[in-house]
């Protein structure tokens, strides 16, 4: 199997590429290193079955020749992390708008099935927890640009699944919740890496908002399994699935189990949003998903913890630290 992965260089398309390579498949990883790194694939590089394209989602040139050689794509390439999204609204609205029509677009030519990577920033702010794919949307004033990152994304979706009613293009829609684990960077407001950096460094752990808020955290390697049995499903196109984990922890009591596992001496320091983010934020409480669909569909269960993805974490960031890559 031919694939391309746009994002490929990303944390989530680094580990997708992997285990692609592992099963034999050929893969064609595009990135524009915006907020992907080579440091993501370094081991990677020399496998004769992976090619690696440094050029941008957006160029249809590229994605024309790319997209005709292979035989599926999973699009996920994206502007990702609160930081960026809050510093760089245009390059958010129209990376993940137009990179998806173009990818889109030029795989209905081809005739090629594509996943299509979503977000649970989609359900906004609504209270009605566990999140269902067919719930209703709650999004913010536009005067916040976080909700720039959840309309674009939802648009992805409207721009997929209508591409599957109108032309029967094979798409499925990938909701992620928050997926974690090594790669992962604290550079645009991850908040595990964030959090993990500051404890190994003994440095305070800078906590927006109350810490109340509710998250949960999904492996990574569990994440990529799922996807990869979706787009091997002939079931799943035309939906949306939510993809993640139903284990709940709140933001201040992260913050003391990752202070407890490094054994740091850090404290945990409050900031308001617009210190945090030098502009007013909004934020929602809890955010989980139904697992219902993915389950009937694929036989989905996350199977990593939070424990071990923080310990997995936790020695990846003390590597980084002890070759200097962290300070």
């Amino acid at each position: 199997m031919k694939v391309l992965i746009t994002g490929g260089a990303g944390f989530i398309g680094s580990h997708l590429a992997e285990r692609l390579l592992a099963q034999g498949d050929e893969v064609t990883a595009l990135d524009n290193l915006s907020t992907g790194s080579l440091r993501n694939i370094r081991h990677l590089l020399d496998h004769p079955k992976l090619r690696f394209v440094n050029d941008d989602v957006r160029d249809d040139k590229t994605l024309h020749v790319l997209i005709e050689q292979c035989d599926l794509i999973y699009h996920l390439a994206a502007a990702v992390g609160v930081q960026l999204i809050v510093d760089q609204p245009v390059h958010t609205i129209e990376t993940n708008i137009h990179g998806s029509e173009v990818v889109l677009g030029i795989a209905n030519k081809f005739r090629k099935p594509v996943l299509v990577a979503s977000t649970s920033e989609v359900y906004g702010k609504s209270e009605k927890v566990p999140f269902r794919e067919d719930d209703d949307t709650v999004l913010g004033a536009t005067r916040f640009s976080r909700w720039s990152y959840a309309c674009s994304k939802a648009i992805d979706e409207f721009l997929g699944l209508a591409y599957h009613q109108q032309f029967g293009l094979p798409v499925v829609v990938a909701r992620f919740f928050n997926t974690v684990g090594p790669r992962q960077t604290g550079q645009y407001g991850m908040v595990i890496p964030r959090f993990v950096e500051k404890a190994l460094l003994n440095k305070p752990i800078e906590i927006y908002g109350s810490g109340n808020q509710a998250r949960c955290f999904g492996f990574v390697g569990d994440v990529v399994g799922a996807i990869m049995k979706l787009m091997a499903c002939k079931e799943a196109p035309g939906r949306v699935y939510n993809v993640g984990a139903t284990q709940e922890i709140s933001i201040n009591a992260l913050a003391d189990k990752i202070i407890e596992m490094t054994r740091s001496k850090s404290t945990k320091k409050y900031l308001t949003y617009e210190e945090a983010y030098g502009r007013p934020f909004d934020d929602m409480m809890r955010r989980i998903p139904c697992l219902d669909r993915i389950r009937e569909t694929i036989g989905y269960e996350p199977k990593t913890g939070l424990d071990e993805i923080l310990r997995l974490v936790i020695a990846e960031k003390r590597e980084q630290i002890a070759a200097g890559e962290l300070k």
